[in-house]
C-alpha cells in the first residue's frame, strides 16, 4: 500500500493536534497558546528580560504555597510547565539495485503539560506531580510531596540547606523573530528534500539525511520565597549528513553538516547556509571514501570548534559538575578526578586556557532568565589560566564547597521531573591578542586538522580519554594538505588541555549545541552549548582505528 506525501503529512499534522490538546484543560490551553499576546504554539517572538509574568496560575501557585506552609513545610515551589516537541527527518536514497531515488519522511509532534511540587519538610526533599492542572489536584499532590519528604526524613544524614536568593517576580523570553512552529512541516520536509537532491547530485553518494528538530518550554515557577517567574524557552536544531558507498571495496564513509543547535527561531535555520553547503558535504564525503588512513604516533592537533565542543563537554564540563565530585552520581553518571580538595589549586590546562560556565550566553542552549531553583541566571569561571576555580552548582549544594550563592544550574527535563544540577553552556575564551586559524596551522610541522563530532570513550572520573572526529586532514610543513581517515587520539585531561599551546581570536569563536546528555536516575536529558575557537594541542597521541 502507498501513501502520498501530503496524505502522509497531513495525518501526522492530526495526529499531533490531538496528541498535543489530550488532558489540556481548554481555557488553559487559550491562555498558554496566547498568553502575554504571543503568537503560535510555540509563545511570543520577541525575547529577553523584563516583563510582567502572566498571573493565570496565581491561584494554583497559590494553593501549592498555602498547603505546603499549613503542613509545616519550610520552603516550597511549584512549576507549571508546557512542552512540544516536533522533528522533522527525510531520508534520501538510491533504490537498492537501481537508479531510482527514494525519499522517506518522518515527523513527530508531542505536547506534555503538567506540574511538580518541591517542598523541605525537616530538612528533608519531598517531590510530586500531576498533569491534572487544578486548584484541588496541585493541593492533593503538594501533600503527598509533603508526605514523601517525611518518610525520606528516615533516610537524613544531614538537613537540606539553601544558598539564599533574592525573590523575583519577572518574564523571561528567548529572543527570536521567527516561531519555528508556525512553519508548517509541509515546508521543513519540502526543505530538507530540496537539501538532500543537492546532496546526492554528488556520485558515490549512497545517502543523505537531514533534519530539524524544535523544542519549547513554557514555565511557570512560583516559591515560598516570595518569586513568580514565567518563561519562554525556544530552541532549534538544524542538521544533514551524507553517506558514500565504494561498492568494490565494500566499503562506507560518513560526512555531516554541523553548525549546532541554538535557543532562537527559524531565523536561525534560514540563516545558516545549510543548502549553500549542500554540495561541499556530499564531495567530502566521496574524498573521505579515498582517503588514505592516518600515520600513528605523536603529532600536534588542531582542533575546530566543531569538534572541540565535544572534547570539551566530556572532559571539562563533566568533570566539574559537583555532585559528581562528591560521589553522588556514581552509581550511573560517575564521579570526577576534580575532587574539592583541588579547588582552587590545581592545573588542568595551560595559562591560555580560561574556560566559564554561562546560562546568559546569546542562542546557548542552556541559556534562559532563571534556573529550576529560581536563581537568576550567570556566568561564571571554571578555569582561569588553567587552574580550577570553581564547580557547577544549585541552591541545596552551594555550602558544601564554602559557597553563599548558587551558579543557577539547576534544571529538570520535565514537570514531573525532580531539578538537579545539569551542566551549563560551558566554553573557552579565544585569545586576547590576534590569532588566525592560519596561524596555529603554519606552526605545524606534523599534525592533524580535525573538523566536526565523532567517536569518543572517557573513563568514570573524566580523565582518560579517546576522541575521534568527522574529517581529518594532515599538517605538513606549515600547510593544510590531503584529507586523511580512521583518525582517533588518545590522552588525560589534564596533559590534553596543558599541551594547548596555540588558540584562535574572536572573530574565530563559534558556538556548538549538544542534545541528550543523560543523567540522573531515573534519567533525565538536559541540553547545553559548547563554544570555542580553533586550538593547538602539542604531541597528543594519534591512533590508527579501526
Amino acid at each position: 500500500m502507498s501513501i502520498s506525501r501530503r496524505r502522509f503529512l497531513e495525518s501526522c499534522a492530526l495526529g499531533a493536534a490531538a496528541a498535543g490538546a489530550a488532558g489540556m484543560p481548554s481555557a488553559l490551553e487559550a491562555a498558554l497558546r496566547g498568553g502575554n499576546g504571543g503568537a503560535a504554539p510555540g509563545g511570543p517572538a520577541g525575547g529577553g528580560e523584563g516583563g510582567t509574568p502572566d498571573p493565570v496560575f496565581r491561584p494554583l501557585t497559590d494553593a501549592a504555597l498555602e498547603t505546603a506552609r499549613s503542613l509545616g513545610a519550610s520552603y516550597a515551589d511549584i512549576r507549571i510547565a508546557r512542552y512540544r516537541d516536533q522533528t522533522a527527518y527525510l531520508r534520501t536514497q538510491a533504490e537498492p539495485g537501481g537508479t531510482k531515488i527514494q525519499h522517506v519522511p518522518s515527523v513527530s509532534d508531542s505536547e506534555s503539560f503538567g506540574f511538580g511540587v518541591r517542598v523541605l519538610v525537616n530538612g528533608t526533599w519531598g517531590f510530586a506531580a500531576g498533569n491534572k492542572v487544578e486548584r484541588d489536584e496541585v493541593a492533593r499532590i503538594t501533600r503527598e510531596a509533603v508526605n514523601v519528604a517525611k518518610i525520606n526524613s528516615a533516610l537524613m544524614r544531614e538537613p537540606v540547606e539553601l544558598a539564599p536568593v533574592t525573590p523575583a517576580v519577572d518574564l523571561y523570553r528567548t529572543p527570536f523573530t521567527k516561531d519555528p512552529f508556525a512553519v508548517s512541516l509541509g515546508e521543513k520536509v519540502d526543505f530538507l528534500r530540496t537539501i538532500n537532491d543537492e546532496v546526492m547530485k554528488t556520485p558515490k553518494v549512497f545517502m543523505a539525511m537531514s533534519y530539524i528538530s524544535c523544542r519549547f518550554e513554557h514555565k511557570w515557577f512560583a516559591s515560598t520565597e516570595g518569586s513568580y517567574i514565567e518563561q519562554y524557552v525556544q530552541r532549534v536544531d538544524p542538521g544533514y549528513g551524507a553517506t558514500a558507498v565504494d561498492s568494490a571495496q565494500r566499503k562506507t564513509r560518513d560526512r555531516s553538516f554541523q553548525i549546532g543547535a541554538v535557543t532562537g527561531g527559524w531565523e536561525y535555520v534560514e540563516a545558516a547556509k545549510m543548502l549553500e553547503s549542500a554540495r561541499r558535504v556530499g564531495e567530502d564525503c566521496v574524498e573521505k571514501l579515498g582517503a588514505p588512513p592516518v600515520k600513528p604516533g605523536k603529532k600536534d592537533l588542531v582542533l575546530l570548534p566543531s569538534h572541540l565542543c565535544l572534547t570539551i563537554h566530556e572532559s571539562m564540563a563533566h568533570s566539574t559538575e559537583l555532585d559528581r565530585a562528591l560521589g553522588y552520581e556514581a552509581n550511573f553518571a560517575g564521579t570526577s578526578f576534580l575532587t574539592p580538595d583541588k579547588l582552587g589549586k590545581f592545573r588542568v590546562g595551560s595559562d591560555l586556557v580560561n574556560i566559564v560556565g554561562d546560562r546568559i550566553l546569546p542562542q546557548g542552549l542552556s541559556t534562559c532568565g532563571y534556573d529550576d531553583d529560581g536563581v537568576k541566571t550567570m556566568r561564571f569561571d571554571i578555569f582561569k589560566k588553567g587552574i580550577f576555580v570553581d564547580y557547577q552548582t544549585i541552591r541545596d549544594q552551594a555550602h558544601l564547597i564554602g559557597e553563599k550563592a548558587s551558579h543557577a544550574c539547576s534544571y529538570a527535563d520535565s514537570y514531573a521531573s525532580i531539578p538537579f544540577q545539569r551542566i551549563p553552556n560551558v566554553w573557552l575564551k579565544p585569545a586576547e591578542k590576534p590569532v588566525t586559524l592560519d596561524d596555529l596551522i603554519g606552526g605545524v610541522e606534523d599534525g592533524v586538522l580535525i573538523d566536526g563530532t565523532g567517536s569518543w570513550s572517557i573513563d568514570q572520573q573524566r580523565y582518560n580519554f579517546q576522541f575521534g572526529g568527522d574529517a581529518f586532514w594532515e599538517i605538513k610543513s606549515g600547510k593544510k594538505g590531503q584529507m586523511i581517515d580512521r583518525v582517533a587520539y588518545q590522552s588525560r585531561t589534564p596533559d590534553f588541555w596543558q599541551a594547548c599551546d596555540g588558540i584562535a581570536d574572536q572573530r574565530f569563536w563559534e558556538n556548538f549545541g549538544l542534545t541528550g546528555d543523560g543523567k540522573g536516575q531515573p534519567m533525565q536529558t538536559n541540553e547545553m552549548s559548547h563554544g570555542s575557537v580553533p586550538a593547538r594541542f602539542r604531541q597528543i597521541n594519534v591512533l590508527l582505528t579501526e
